[in-house]
Parts: structure tokens; sequence; C-alpha cells
């Protein structure tokens, strides 16, 4: 694996812009795929052997799935209005189709599917807000498919940092399966950036450094997070957004801080 950071690309035909698979990360669980569309554009795919979770970023939509449809759903316009989003969870082995309503940003979280679960809407009055830390550690939280709403393998939330805050810190990782300490879990992170010419940094790190990457990301870039530690930084006057998804042989998220940085939990 080259490099963690994955940039956007000018839509194909599809409007995809951003296209991480088990393949191109080089590991077994999750993939991750952005489209922009116009209004008016449509795509129809079929979600082979994964459960997917269509988070609408932006705009609005009209989605259908064998007879589930649901009609020009979407409320926000920018990721940064800050209310939670549209989704919809889909089981491995259906077809989908997606008409923007209005120009749409779409985010396709995927992992694999064991045909467990039926096609639902998830609204934004069910995403549970919450938020973490304190200080220049603050970030706020919005689950859109956590570990206590049903799926077979995926956890999806989307975070906001303030301008110049620390997230996912202290340090942590979920690298080891080792329920219940520590669970394994492959994840993605999409960055946005509020203006978005700015910029934030991610380090990904293991104890022993045979991993040790620190990227500049910048607005619709993408990190792929396969093992260690995993902490970010918003730069100064620049609000960061991101979109989590994580995928393991467990659904369950049990992380380990970094013993080095532990002291700042309880400082």
């Amino acid at each position: 694996m080259a490099t963690l950071l994955v940039r956007p690309q000018p839509p194909d035909a599809q409007g995809t812009v951003l296209d991480v698979t088990p393949e191109s990360a080089g590991w077994e669980y999750v993939g991750f795929r952005v489209h922009k569309l116009a209004q008016g554009q449509r795509i129809e795919a079929n979600t082979g052997e994964r459960e997917c979770c269509l988070v609408l970023l932006s705009g609005r939509a009209t989605i259908a799935s064998g007879e589930h449809r649901w009609e020009a759903i979407g409320e926000r316009m920018d990721v940064f209005e800050k209310i939670p989003p549209y989704a919809i969870y889909l089981p491995n082995g259906v077809n989908y189709d997606v008409e923007a309503v209005t120009d749409l940003e779409l985010a396709v979280c995927s992992a694999p599917g064991h045909g467990n679960h039926e096609p639902r809407l998830i609204a934004p009055d069910q995403v549970k807000r919450s938020t973490r830390g304190s200080g220049t550690n603050t970030r706020h939280i919005q689950d859109i498919l956590p570990e206590t709403e049903p799926a077979d393998s995926l956890l999806v939330v989307e975070v906001y940092t303030p301008a110049g805050n620390w997230s996912s810190y202290p340090p942590h990782k979920h690298d080891t399966d080792n329920l219940p300490e520590e669970s394994f879990l492959e994840e993605t992170y999409y960055h946005r950036v509020n203006p978005p010419q700015g910029f934030a940094f991610q380090r990904v790190y293991t104890d022993d450094r045979s991993l040790d990457e620190t990227m500049v990301v910048e607005n619709g870039c993408c990190v792929m997070v396969p093992r260690g530690y995993h902490p970010v930084g918003a730069a100064h006057g620049y609000e960061l957004y991101y979109l989590n998804v994580m995928a393991g042989p467990k659904r369950e998220w049990k992380f380990q801080n970094d013993p080095a940085h532990e002291w700042i939990v309880n400082a």
C-alpha cells in the first residue's frame, strides 16, 4: 500500500469521484464510494455480496430498491449545515436506483452482507447526536448506523470537528480481534473542509512504527485506516467534517488508546 490517502477525481459517467474497494485498499471488509450527480442524473447498481448504506451527504434524491421507494428524500444542501442526513440501508443481493432531485453528493458505504435485514430508510430523527471531549478536543457526533441498529457488518458515523480542534484523540486503535477489550475494524475517513480551501492533518501509526504516515488532508480526500492509531487535527480557521465507515469480523467498536497518551483522558 503506497499511501493511505485517496484524492478525489473528476466525476465519471456515474458521477463517481472517489472509490475505495477492498481490492484497491488491500484489505477485506470496507468499501467506500462517493458520487456527485447533477439534478436529473440517475445511477443503477446491484449491491452484490455487500450490504450498503447510502448516505445523502447533500441534496435530495429518489431512491428505489425492489418494492421499496423513497421519494425526494434529503434535507441538508451542505454537510456543514450540520443537521443529520437521510440514509438508506440495503442488504446484499438487491438492485437499487438513485435519481438526483437536486444536485446530489451521495456516499455509498459497503461491507460484507449476510441477507439478515430488509431495505429501510434511516431518517434524520433516528440519527443519535452527541458531543465528545472538551476544550480543543471537542467534536460532535451523528451516528447514522451504530452497532445498536441492525446491520450485518457496517458501522457508519459522521463527525464535526471545530476549527483548531483535535479529533479521534487521544490516538486510538481497533486493529486486534480481542473482544471484549478491542475489536478489529478497518476504517475510512471521508473528509470535507469548510471553507473548502482549508486543510487538516491525519496521522496513522502503529506502536512499532512499521506503519507511520502523516497526511495533509484537503476537501474531498479519503484516508484509509487498515490498522494503527489515527488522530486528526483541524487547522485554525477551518472546521472539519468526516464520514467514517468501519467493518470487521465482528460488528462491535472497542478501541484502545495509545498508552503514551492515555494520561490525557484523566487530565
